[in-house]
């Protein structure tokens, strides 16, 4: 074992040599750091599962950096290099834009499903870039690029490894060199999925097909995929294929948001229980706010968590009239939420193009202002690697005892979008933000109704996702008000980023 294992609890330890163990019956030997050419009709499907706290992310990194090591190649679904029939690959793949960017920031280079799901088309000039920066290929000599711009593209992608990144630093833009997007035609090879509690049975079935060798890592006590009865795709696995890490890792043994979660897996504590555990926490360690009211400016780039519909859309229209949004138009830096996309079969290239960008359901935006086209948003997409897009928008305001929402403004057809300054539980999984907010009367809501969901009560699994989802402090809110804003809303604290790519839903004639 590496020396990473220094670090290793021991049931982390102990799940790093059943997966090394695993890995080298498919040709990659961590230990000795060799590897041979894929075998075929050689599959397994494996599960780390742990609640939040037990290492599951450090588990993977240190699987990352092994697997690297011993060099295996990483596809990031940004441009994957010439194919070897010798070559060993590995992607690491989260549900959302969020979920992905989370493990970047700690050095892991994660991309989405739906980017590994489409492999960008390059131009063949620009290709060359590529094939060089990642030792594929001589230098280039490229008309329009100087040396200089060449050696800022090698210095980024030393960082970085990211060809669209390095080709930016360059002075390309996305639309330079990449010219469309394709369904992946060839399967790849190692896969580890982050928030695999979040996987459909369609999503687990499409990742079957491409990668032979399939590690999941996930939490049981989160809310299982809207349809499944509560289970998680990880749940039918036999029991040598589940790893479970229970023990809570000493870098976050004294985080009273965790401590909170891990509380809500005693049977004995009730909902009373739990908000005095808050109010105690909340007195002892500032990194918890027993709140008496939502912050509405935290709401512009983090959501407040609710679980009823009902109150979800009441916040929403609290937040836009303190803002004094008018009802005809969005202001600049309102958040939205990606609904789908409302495109017939025959715009194929148009949806991947889109969700290639990171406009796939569930994906948070921020509102730029209108495109250059009628019916066209200029959005920032959170999380996303490549975050500016100007997209053709189908916008919908929900309105408190309305069946139908007010549309201010919309294309024919395009990405639907709701508004995104709360959002249900569900809909956050897979997200952290540095402040959340809890709206504590709609758990009580659940709570009182007294229902389950896999064994557990509802209101628990709610209340554990939810506070959770906190990176930094906690906001336990148990009153129904709501604060002043102290300024306009904002979008120059969004990080700059090259020119936008217009991706038109062509209408039907």
């Amino acid at each position: 074992m590496s020396q990473t294992a220094l670090t290793y609890s021991d049931d982390q330890a102990e799940a790093h040599d059943r997966i090394a163990a695993a890995l080298r019956e498919v040709g990659v030997d961590l230990d000795e750091g060799m590897l041979t050419p894929p075998r075929e009709g050689k599959s397994r499907v494996m599960a780390v599962v742990g609640k939040a706290g037990s290492g599951k992310t450090l588990l993977l990194a240190a699987l990352y950096r092994a697997l690297e090591e011993a060099g295996v190649d990483v596809v990031s679904g940004d441009w994957e290099g010439r194919r070897r029939r010798d070559r060993r690959t590995l992607a690491i793949l989260a549900p959302t834009n969020k979920a992905a960017s989370v493990l970047r920031m700690r050095g892991v280079p994660a991309t989405t499903i739906h980017r590994i799901l489409y492999t960008p088309v390059y131009d063949p000039e620009y290709e060359r870039i590529a094939e060089w920066l990642a030792g594929n290929g001589d230098k280039p000599e490229i008309e329009g690029l100087t040396e200089e711009a060449l050696e800022r593209a090698r210095l980024f992608y030393g960082t970085h490894k990211s060809i669209p990144g390095a080709l930016a630093a360059a002075g390309l833009r996305g639309s330079d060199f990449i010219t469309g997007w394709k369904r992946r035609e060839e399967p790849l090879d190692i896969g580890f999925i982050d928030e695999a509690s979040m996987l459909d049975e369609k999503q687990y079935e499409d990742l079957q097909e491409i990668f032979p060798t399939l590690l999941l890592f996930g939490d049981p006590a989160q809310l299982a995929p809207v349809n499944q009865s509560g289970a998680m795709v990880f749940d039918g696995l036999p029991a040598p294929a589940k790893l479970t890490l229970n023990r809570i890792h000493r870098q976050d043994a004294d985080n009273p948001i965790l401590d909170l979660a891990h509380a809500l897996g005693d049977p004995e504590v009730g909902f009373q229980d739990f908000e005095r555990l808050v109010e105690q926490k909340a007195a002892q360690d500032e990194r918890v706010q027993w709140a008496q009211r939502v912050e509405v400016d935290l709401m512009a780039r983090s959501p407040v968590l609710v679980w009823r519909n009902a109150t979800r859309i009441r916040l929403i229209n609290a937040f836009r009239a303190v803002h004094g949004a008018p009802e005809t138009e969005l202001l600049e830096g309102e958040p939205l939420i990606c609904d789908g996309l409302e495109l017939p079969l025959k715009h194929r290239k148009k949806r991947l193009d889109l969700e290639a960008r990171g406009l796939i359901k569930g994906a948070q935006v921020i509102y730029l202002g209108a495109g250059r086209k009628p019916g066209f948003s200029r959005l920032h997409v959170m999380g996303a690697e490549d975050p500016r897009v100007s997209a053709a928008s189908i916008v919908k305001i929900e309105k408190p005892d309305e069946e139908e929402p007010f549309i201010p403004f919309a294309a024919r057809m395009g990405a639907t979008f709701l508004h995104g300054a709360a959002v249900t539980i569900h809909k956050a999984q897979g997200s952290q933000w540095p402040d959340v907010q809890v709206f504590a009367p709609d758990i009580y809501a659940a709570a009182r109704m007294g229902r389950t969901e896999a064994g557990q009560p509802l209101w628990k699994r709610l209340a554990y996702v939810a506070i959770t989802r906190a990176e930094e402090r906690l906001h336990w809110v148990v009153r129904n008000r709501l604060s002043k804003p102290t300024g306009a809303l904002r979008i120059d604290d969004l990080r700059a980023a090259p020119a936008p790519l217009e991706l038109e839903a062509e209408e039907e004639a």
